[in-house]
Formats: C-alpha cells, sequence, structure tokens
C-alpha cells in the first residue's frame, strides 16, 4: 500500500510520501536510542511540563489538525475536532497523574523483615524505546493513548503510522518537538508494513504496541516472540450490545445507533451484534431501525454530517460482501444495503436481522455501519451469544435488574461491561480485550505500567 494521502469522500491522491530509505531508518533508531538515555533521567515535573505544553498545543491546532483527519480518512470533521480535545485531555490526565501511578511502592513491614530486608521497595523504570503500530481509524487517539503514557514513563516512542493517514503522523511528530520534547523522543517513521520486521528485530527496539488487525496482530506478536520483547496488542471487536426486558428502551435504541455508527462504524469498540430479549425485541428493533434510517449521510466536511465515507474503496467491498453473503443465507435487510452511486466510499447505515451462525457476519467483524440483530428467549441464550465471538473487546448491557447485571459482568468474555451505556475509552480505565482481540492494556495506570521495568530493590539486614 503506498504512502499517501487519499480523500475518501472523493478517491482523489492529494499527496504521495516517499517510504524512508534503510540509512533514514537508522539514523532515527540511534537518535532514539541516544535520546533515552538522558531523558529516562528527567523527572516527572519537567515530562509533566512538557507534556502540557503539547496538549496545549494540540487545542489551538483543533480545527486544523481536525480537518486534516477528516481528509485522509473521512471521520466527520465534528468527531475529528472532538478527537483533538480527548487526546489533549488524556495527555493532561498522565501528566497530572504519572508520578503517583508510578510511584515506588514499600511491601509491608512484616514481610520486609521475613525477608530478611532491612527496607525493601518496588521501583518503576523506563524500558527504552517503544515501536507503535497503529491504525488509521482514530489516528490520533490510538497515538496519544499509548504516546502519553510511554512518554511520562521516560520512555521513547518510534511511530509506525497506517499508510493513509502519513500527515497525521508527521504532524504528531512536530507536536511533540514543538512542545519542546528532545529530539528524538518522539519519531514518525514513513515506513510501509514490510519494513515492520526489521524495526522490530533491531535490539535498540526494547518493546512494541500494536492496534489493528487481527494478522497484523499475530505477525507482530511472533516476532516479538522470537526476540522476547514485550507487546501489547488491542485487535479485532465484534462487540454485544444486550438488551434486557427491564431496558429503557427509547434511550437504550438512540445510544445504539451512535454505538453503532460513530466514525462510520469503523471502531474497533464500536457495537456490533444487537442481542435483545424476545420480549422487548419487535419494540427496540424498531426504535433502532428509525435511527439508523435517519442518519445523515454525506460530506464529512459538512458539519451537518453523521456518517461520513468509509476510509477506503477496499472497506467498502469487504463490508458489501459481508452483507450480501448474509443476504444470501437469509438475513433480512431492515435498513440500508447496496452500495451507492457517485464518488466517495460511502455505505449506507444497515441493519439485518435473522443472523444465523453459517453466515460470515456472525463471526468476522463488520468495520462499517451495519448492524446485526440477534433475538434472545432469556438471559442465558443472551450470554451465549454474546461468548459466541472469536473476539473480546468490550460488550454493552442494558437492564435495570442488579441481578441481571452480576450475571453478565460475571459470564461475559470481554474486556469491558458497560452498564447502561456505550462503550467508549477514558484516560481513567484500563483498555484492552480477551481472546482474538489481543492481550494487555492500555490507559490507566495499568497502561502506564505495561512499557516499565518493574524492578525489585532489596536492602540486607
Amino acid at each position: 500500500m503506498p504512502i499517501a494521502t487519499v480523500n475518501p469522500a472523493t478517491g482523489d491522491t492529494l499527496r504521495t510520501y516517499e517510504a524512508m530509505g534503510e540509512e533514514e531508518i537508522e539514523r532515527r533508531l540511534r537518535l532514539a536510542e541516544a535520546t533515552f538515555r538522558t531523558y529516562r533521567t528527567t523527572g516527572f515535573d519537567e515530562r509533566a511540563r512538557l507534556m502540557r505544553r503539547a496538549a496545549d498545543l494540540l487545542d489551538e491546532d483543533r480545527d486544523t489538525i481536525g480537518r486534516v483527519i477528516t481528509t485522509e480518512m473521512g471521520k466527520p470533521v465534528v468527531q475529528a475536532r472532538a478527537e483533538a480535545a480527548k487526546c489533549a485531555k488524556a495527555m493532561r490526565w498522565y501528566a497530572d497523574r504519572a508520578a503517583g501511578l508510578l510511584a515506588d511502592e514499600e511491601p509491608g513491614a512484616a514481610d520486609v523483615a521475613d525477608s530478611g530486608a532491612s527496607r525493601a521497595l518496588v521501583r518503576y523504570r523506563p524500558l527504552g524505546p517503544v515501536l507503535a503500530v497503529m491504525p488509521w481509524n482514530f489516528p490520533l487517539w490510538q497515538v496519544i493513548r499509548f504516546a502519553a503514557p510511554a512518554l511520562m514513563a521516560g520512555n521513547v516512542g518510534l511511530l509506525k503510522h497506517a499508510s493513509n493517514v502519513p500527515e497525521t503522523a508527521l504532524y504528531l511528530e512536530d507536536l511533540f518537538h514543538r512542545a519542546g520534547f528532545p529530539e528524538g523522543c518522539f519519531q514518525t517513521l514513513l515506513i510501509g508494513s514490510a519494513a515492520v520486521d526489521a524495526v522490530l528485530r533491531d535490539e535498540r527496539v526494547r518493546a512494541a504496541t500494536l492496534t489493528g488487525s487481527e494478522p497484523a496482530g499475530r505477525a507482530v506478536a511472533s516476532t516479538a516472540g522470537e526476540m522476547i520483547k514485550k507487546t501489547v496488542l488491542e485487535l479485532g471487536g465484534s462487540d454485544p450490545f444486550v438488551v434486557m426486558p427491564s431496558a429503557d428502551l427509547d434511550r437504550a435504541a438512540r445510544v445504539a445507533v451512535t454505538a453503532r455508527v460513530q466514525n462510520a462504524g469503523q471502531s474497533c469498540i464500536a457495537a456490533k451484534r444487537f442481542i435483545v430479549h424476545t420480549e422487548v425485541y419487535d419494540a427496540f428493533a424498531e426504535r433502532f431501525t428509525e435511527g439508523m434510517r435517519a442518519l445523515r449521510v454525506g460530506d464529512p466536511m459538512d458539519e451537518g454530517t453523521d456518517v461520513g465515507p468509509l476510509s477506503s474503496e477496499q472497506g467498502v467491498t469487504d463490508l458489501a460482501e459481508l452483507v450480501e453473503d448474509a443476504v444470501r443465507g437469509g438475513a433480512a435487510v431492515l435498513c440500508g444495503g447496496g452500495r451507492p452511486d457517485g464518488p466517495g466510499w460511502y455505505y449506507p447505515p444497515t441493519v439485518l436481522a435473522d443472523i444465523t451462525r453459517e453466515m460470515r457476519i456472525h463471526r468476522e467483524e463488520a468495520f462499517g455501519p451495519v448492524a446485526t440483530l440477534y433475538r434472545a428467549a432469556d438471559l442465558d441464550e443472551a450470554v451465549l451469544i454474546a461468548n459466541d465471538s472469536d473476539f473480546g473487546l468490550s460488550s454493552n448491557v442494558w437492564t435495570r435488574d442488579e441481578a441481571d447485571v452480576e450475571r453478565f459482568v460475571r459470564d461475559l468474555e470481554a474486556g469491558g461491561v458497560y452498564v447502561n451505556g456505550m462503550t467508549a475509552s477514558h484516560p481513567a480505565f484500563p483498555f484492552g480485550g480477551v481472546k482474538r482481540s489481543g492481550y494487555g492494556r492500555e490507559l490507566s495506570g495499568h497502561g502506564i505500567r505495561e512499557f516499565c521495568n518493574i524492578t525489585t530493590v532489596w536492602h540486607g539486614a
């Protein structure tokens, strides 16, 4: 895939970039290693000062970078500006809390004495240069939720961004440079996917984090395992959205629409499978379908657009094939379906019912504004349908029955359970999944410690 800015609303190629050669990659790796030696010794106050400055600059750039994001990957510009604001918030969150999250920990006095020590502690030390392989769907947020904690922990970052968002990738390097971070603290590598393996194998790269497809995750995990390097993977998701009889149906249906079509449905944590108790299935399906049908699809630069184009022509093809396969298998199309005529890579908000296990869309992630409806006879069947997936990123449960809540929290196979609300990442809460959705956690204290050397310091009596 060429490294290029291609406008999804028109299909026009606006700019193409040359991939960095071996000499430039080597220069950047040397710089990352050298910078880490000194940056790792800076104090939390200095790191926080730089991080807050970067957040301030991002706030100032919100409109400009929002339009860049929209041009590169098609996100409605209102959502793009909101993404920038969310990033600035997360940067300040880590600037304010990193020192506390990584403070020395002292074991209990009895355990210290039992070990034969006069004193002991656990200290969190940075690992070194961390390679981040990031996707296009949230081109700022996916990077910042790695970069903010990694830099605050004293690591340095090397970004291999998706090839269709090069301007956003270069903006991020420039942002940290303008904020005053030492040269080499955060660098963008304009390289293709084929070059990732060699970078990850380099001994100067100490760890890697990847958000992306399952095949990409397998490739990075395989190399990292061979090289014995720490990795965090956030891969696909096919999140369930379960609606029980006690739910507020009007609110559940409204939120369900947003949960499915945020970012044109191109989100790993977007709700995709809507599992509804039979007592309220018809009422929910009607409300949900009406909401999906009413969405405004169009120019992502228009402030009134709800759903913009998908990021690529291939994305439209892949999504359409899933829908066509389901229809051939007997699925009912309640709204949408079909590729619209005209320029750009658009796909209409679509609701499918009567889904069976034999359909591809039951097993594969639908990365676009297509929802699948399932009817569940009771709570037990709802859990069975929800867990009948290779993925386990997050989940949504709508009920006012506390016994229901406890069952879902106990039994759903997912990295998150959101009750009476849609899944949304927040810097205070750990984010990640189980099964083929990956491993490790981003955000919160768990996220900042992922790329730390957790060091025991023991003093003899």
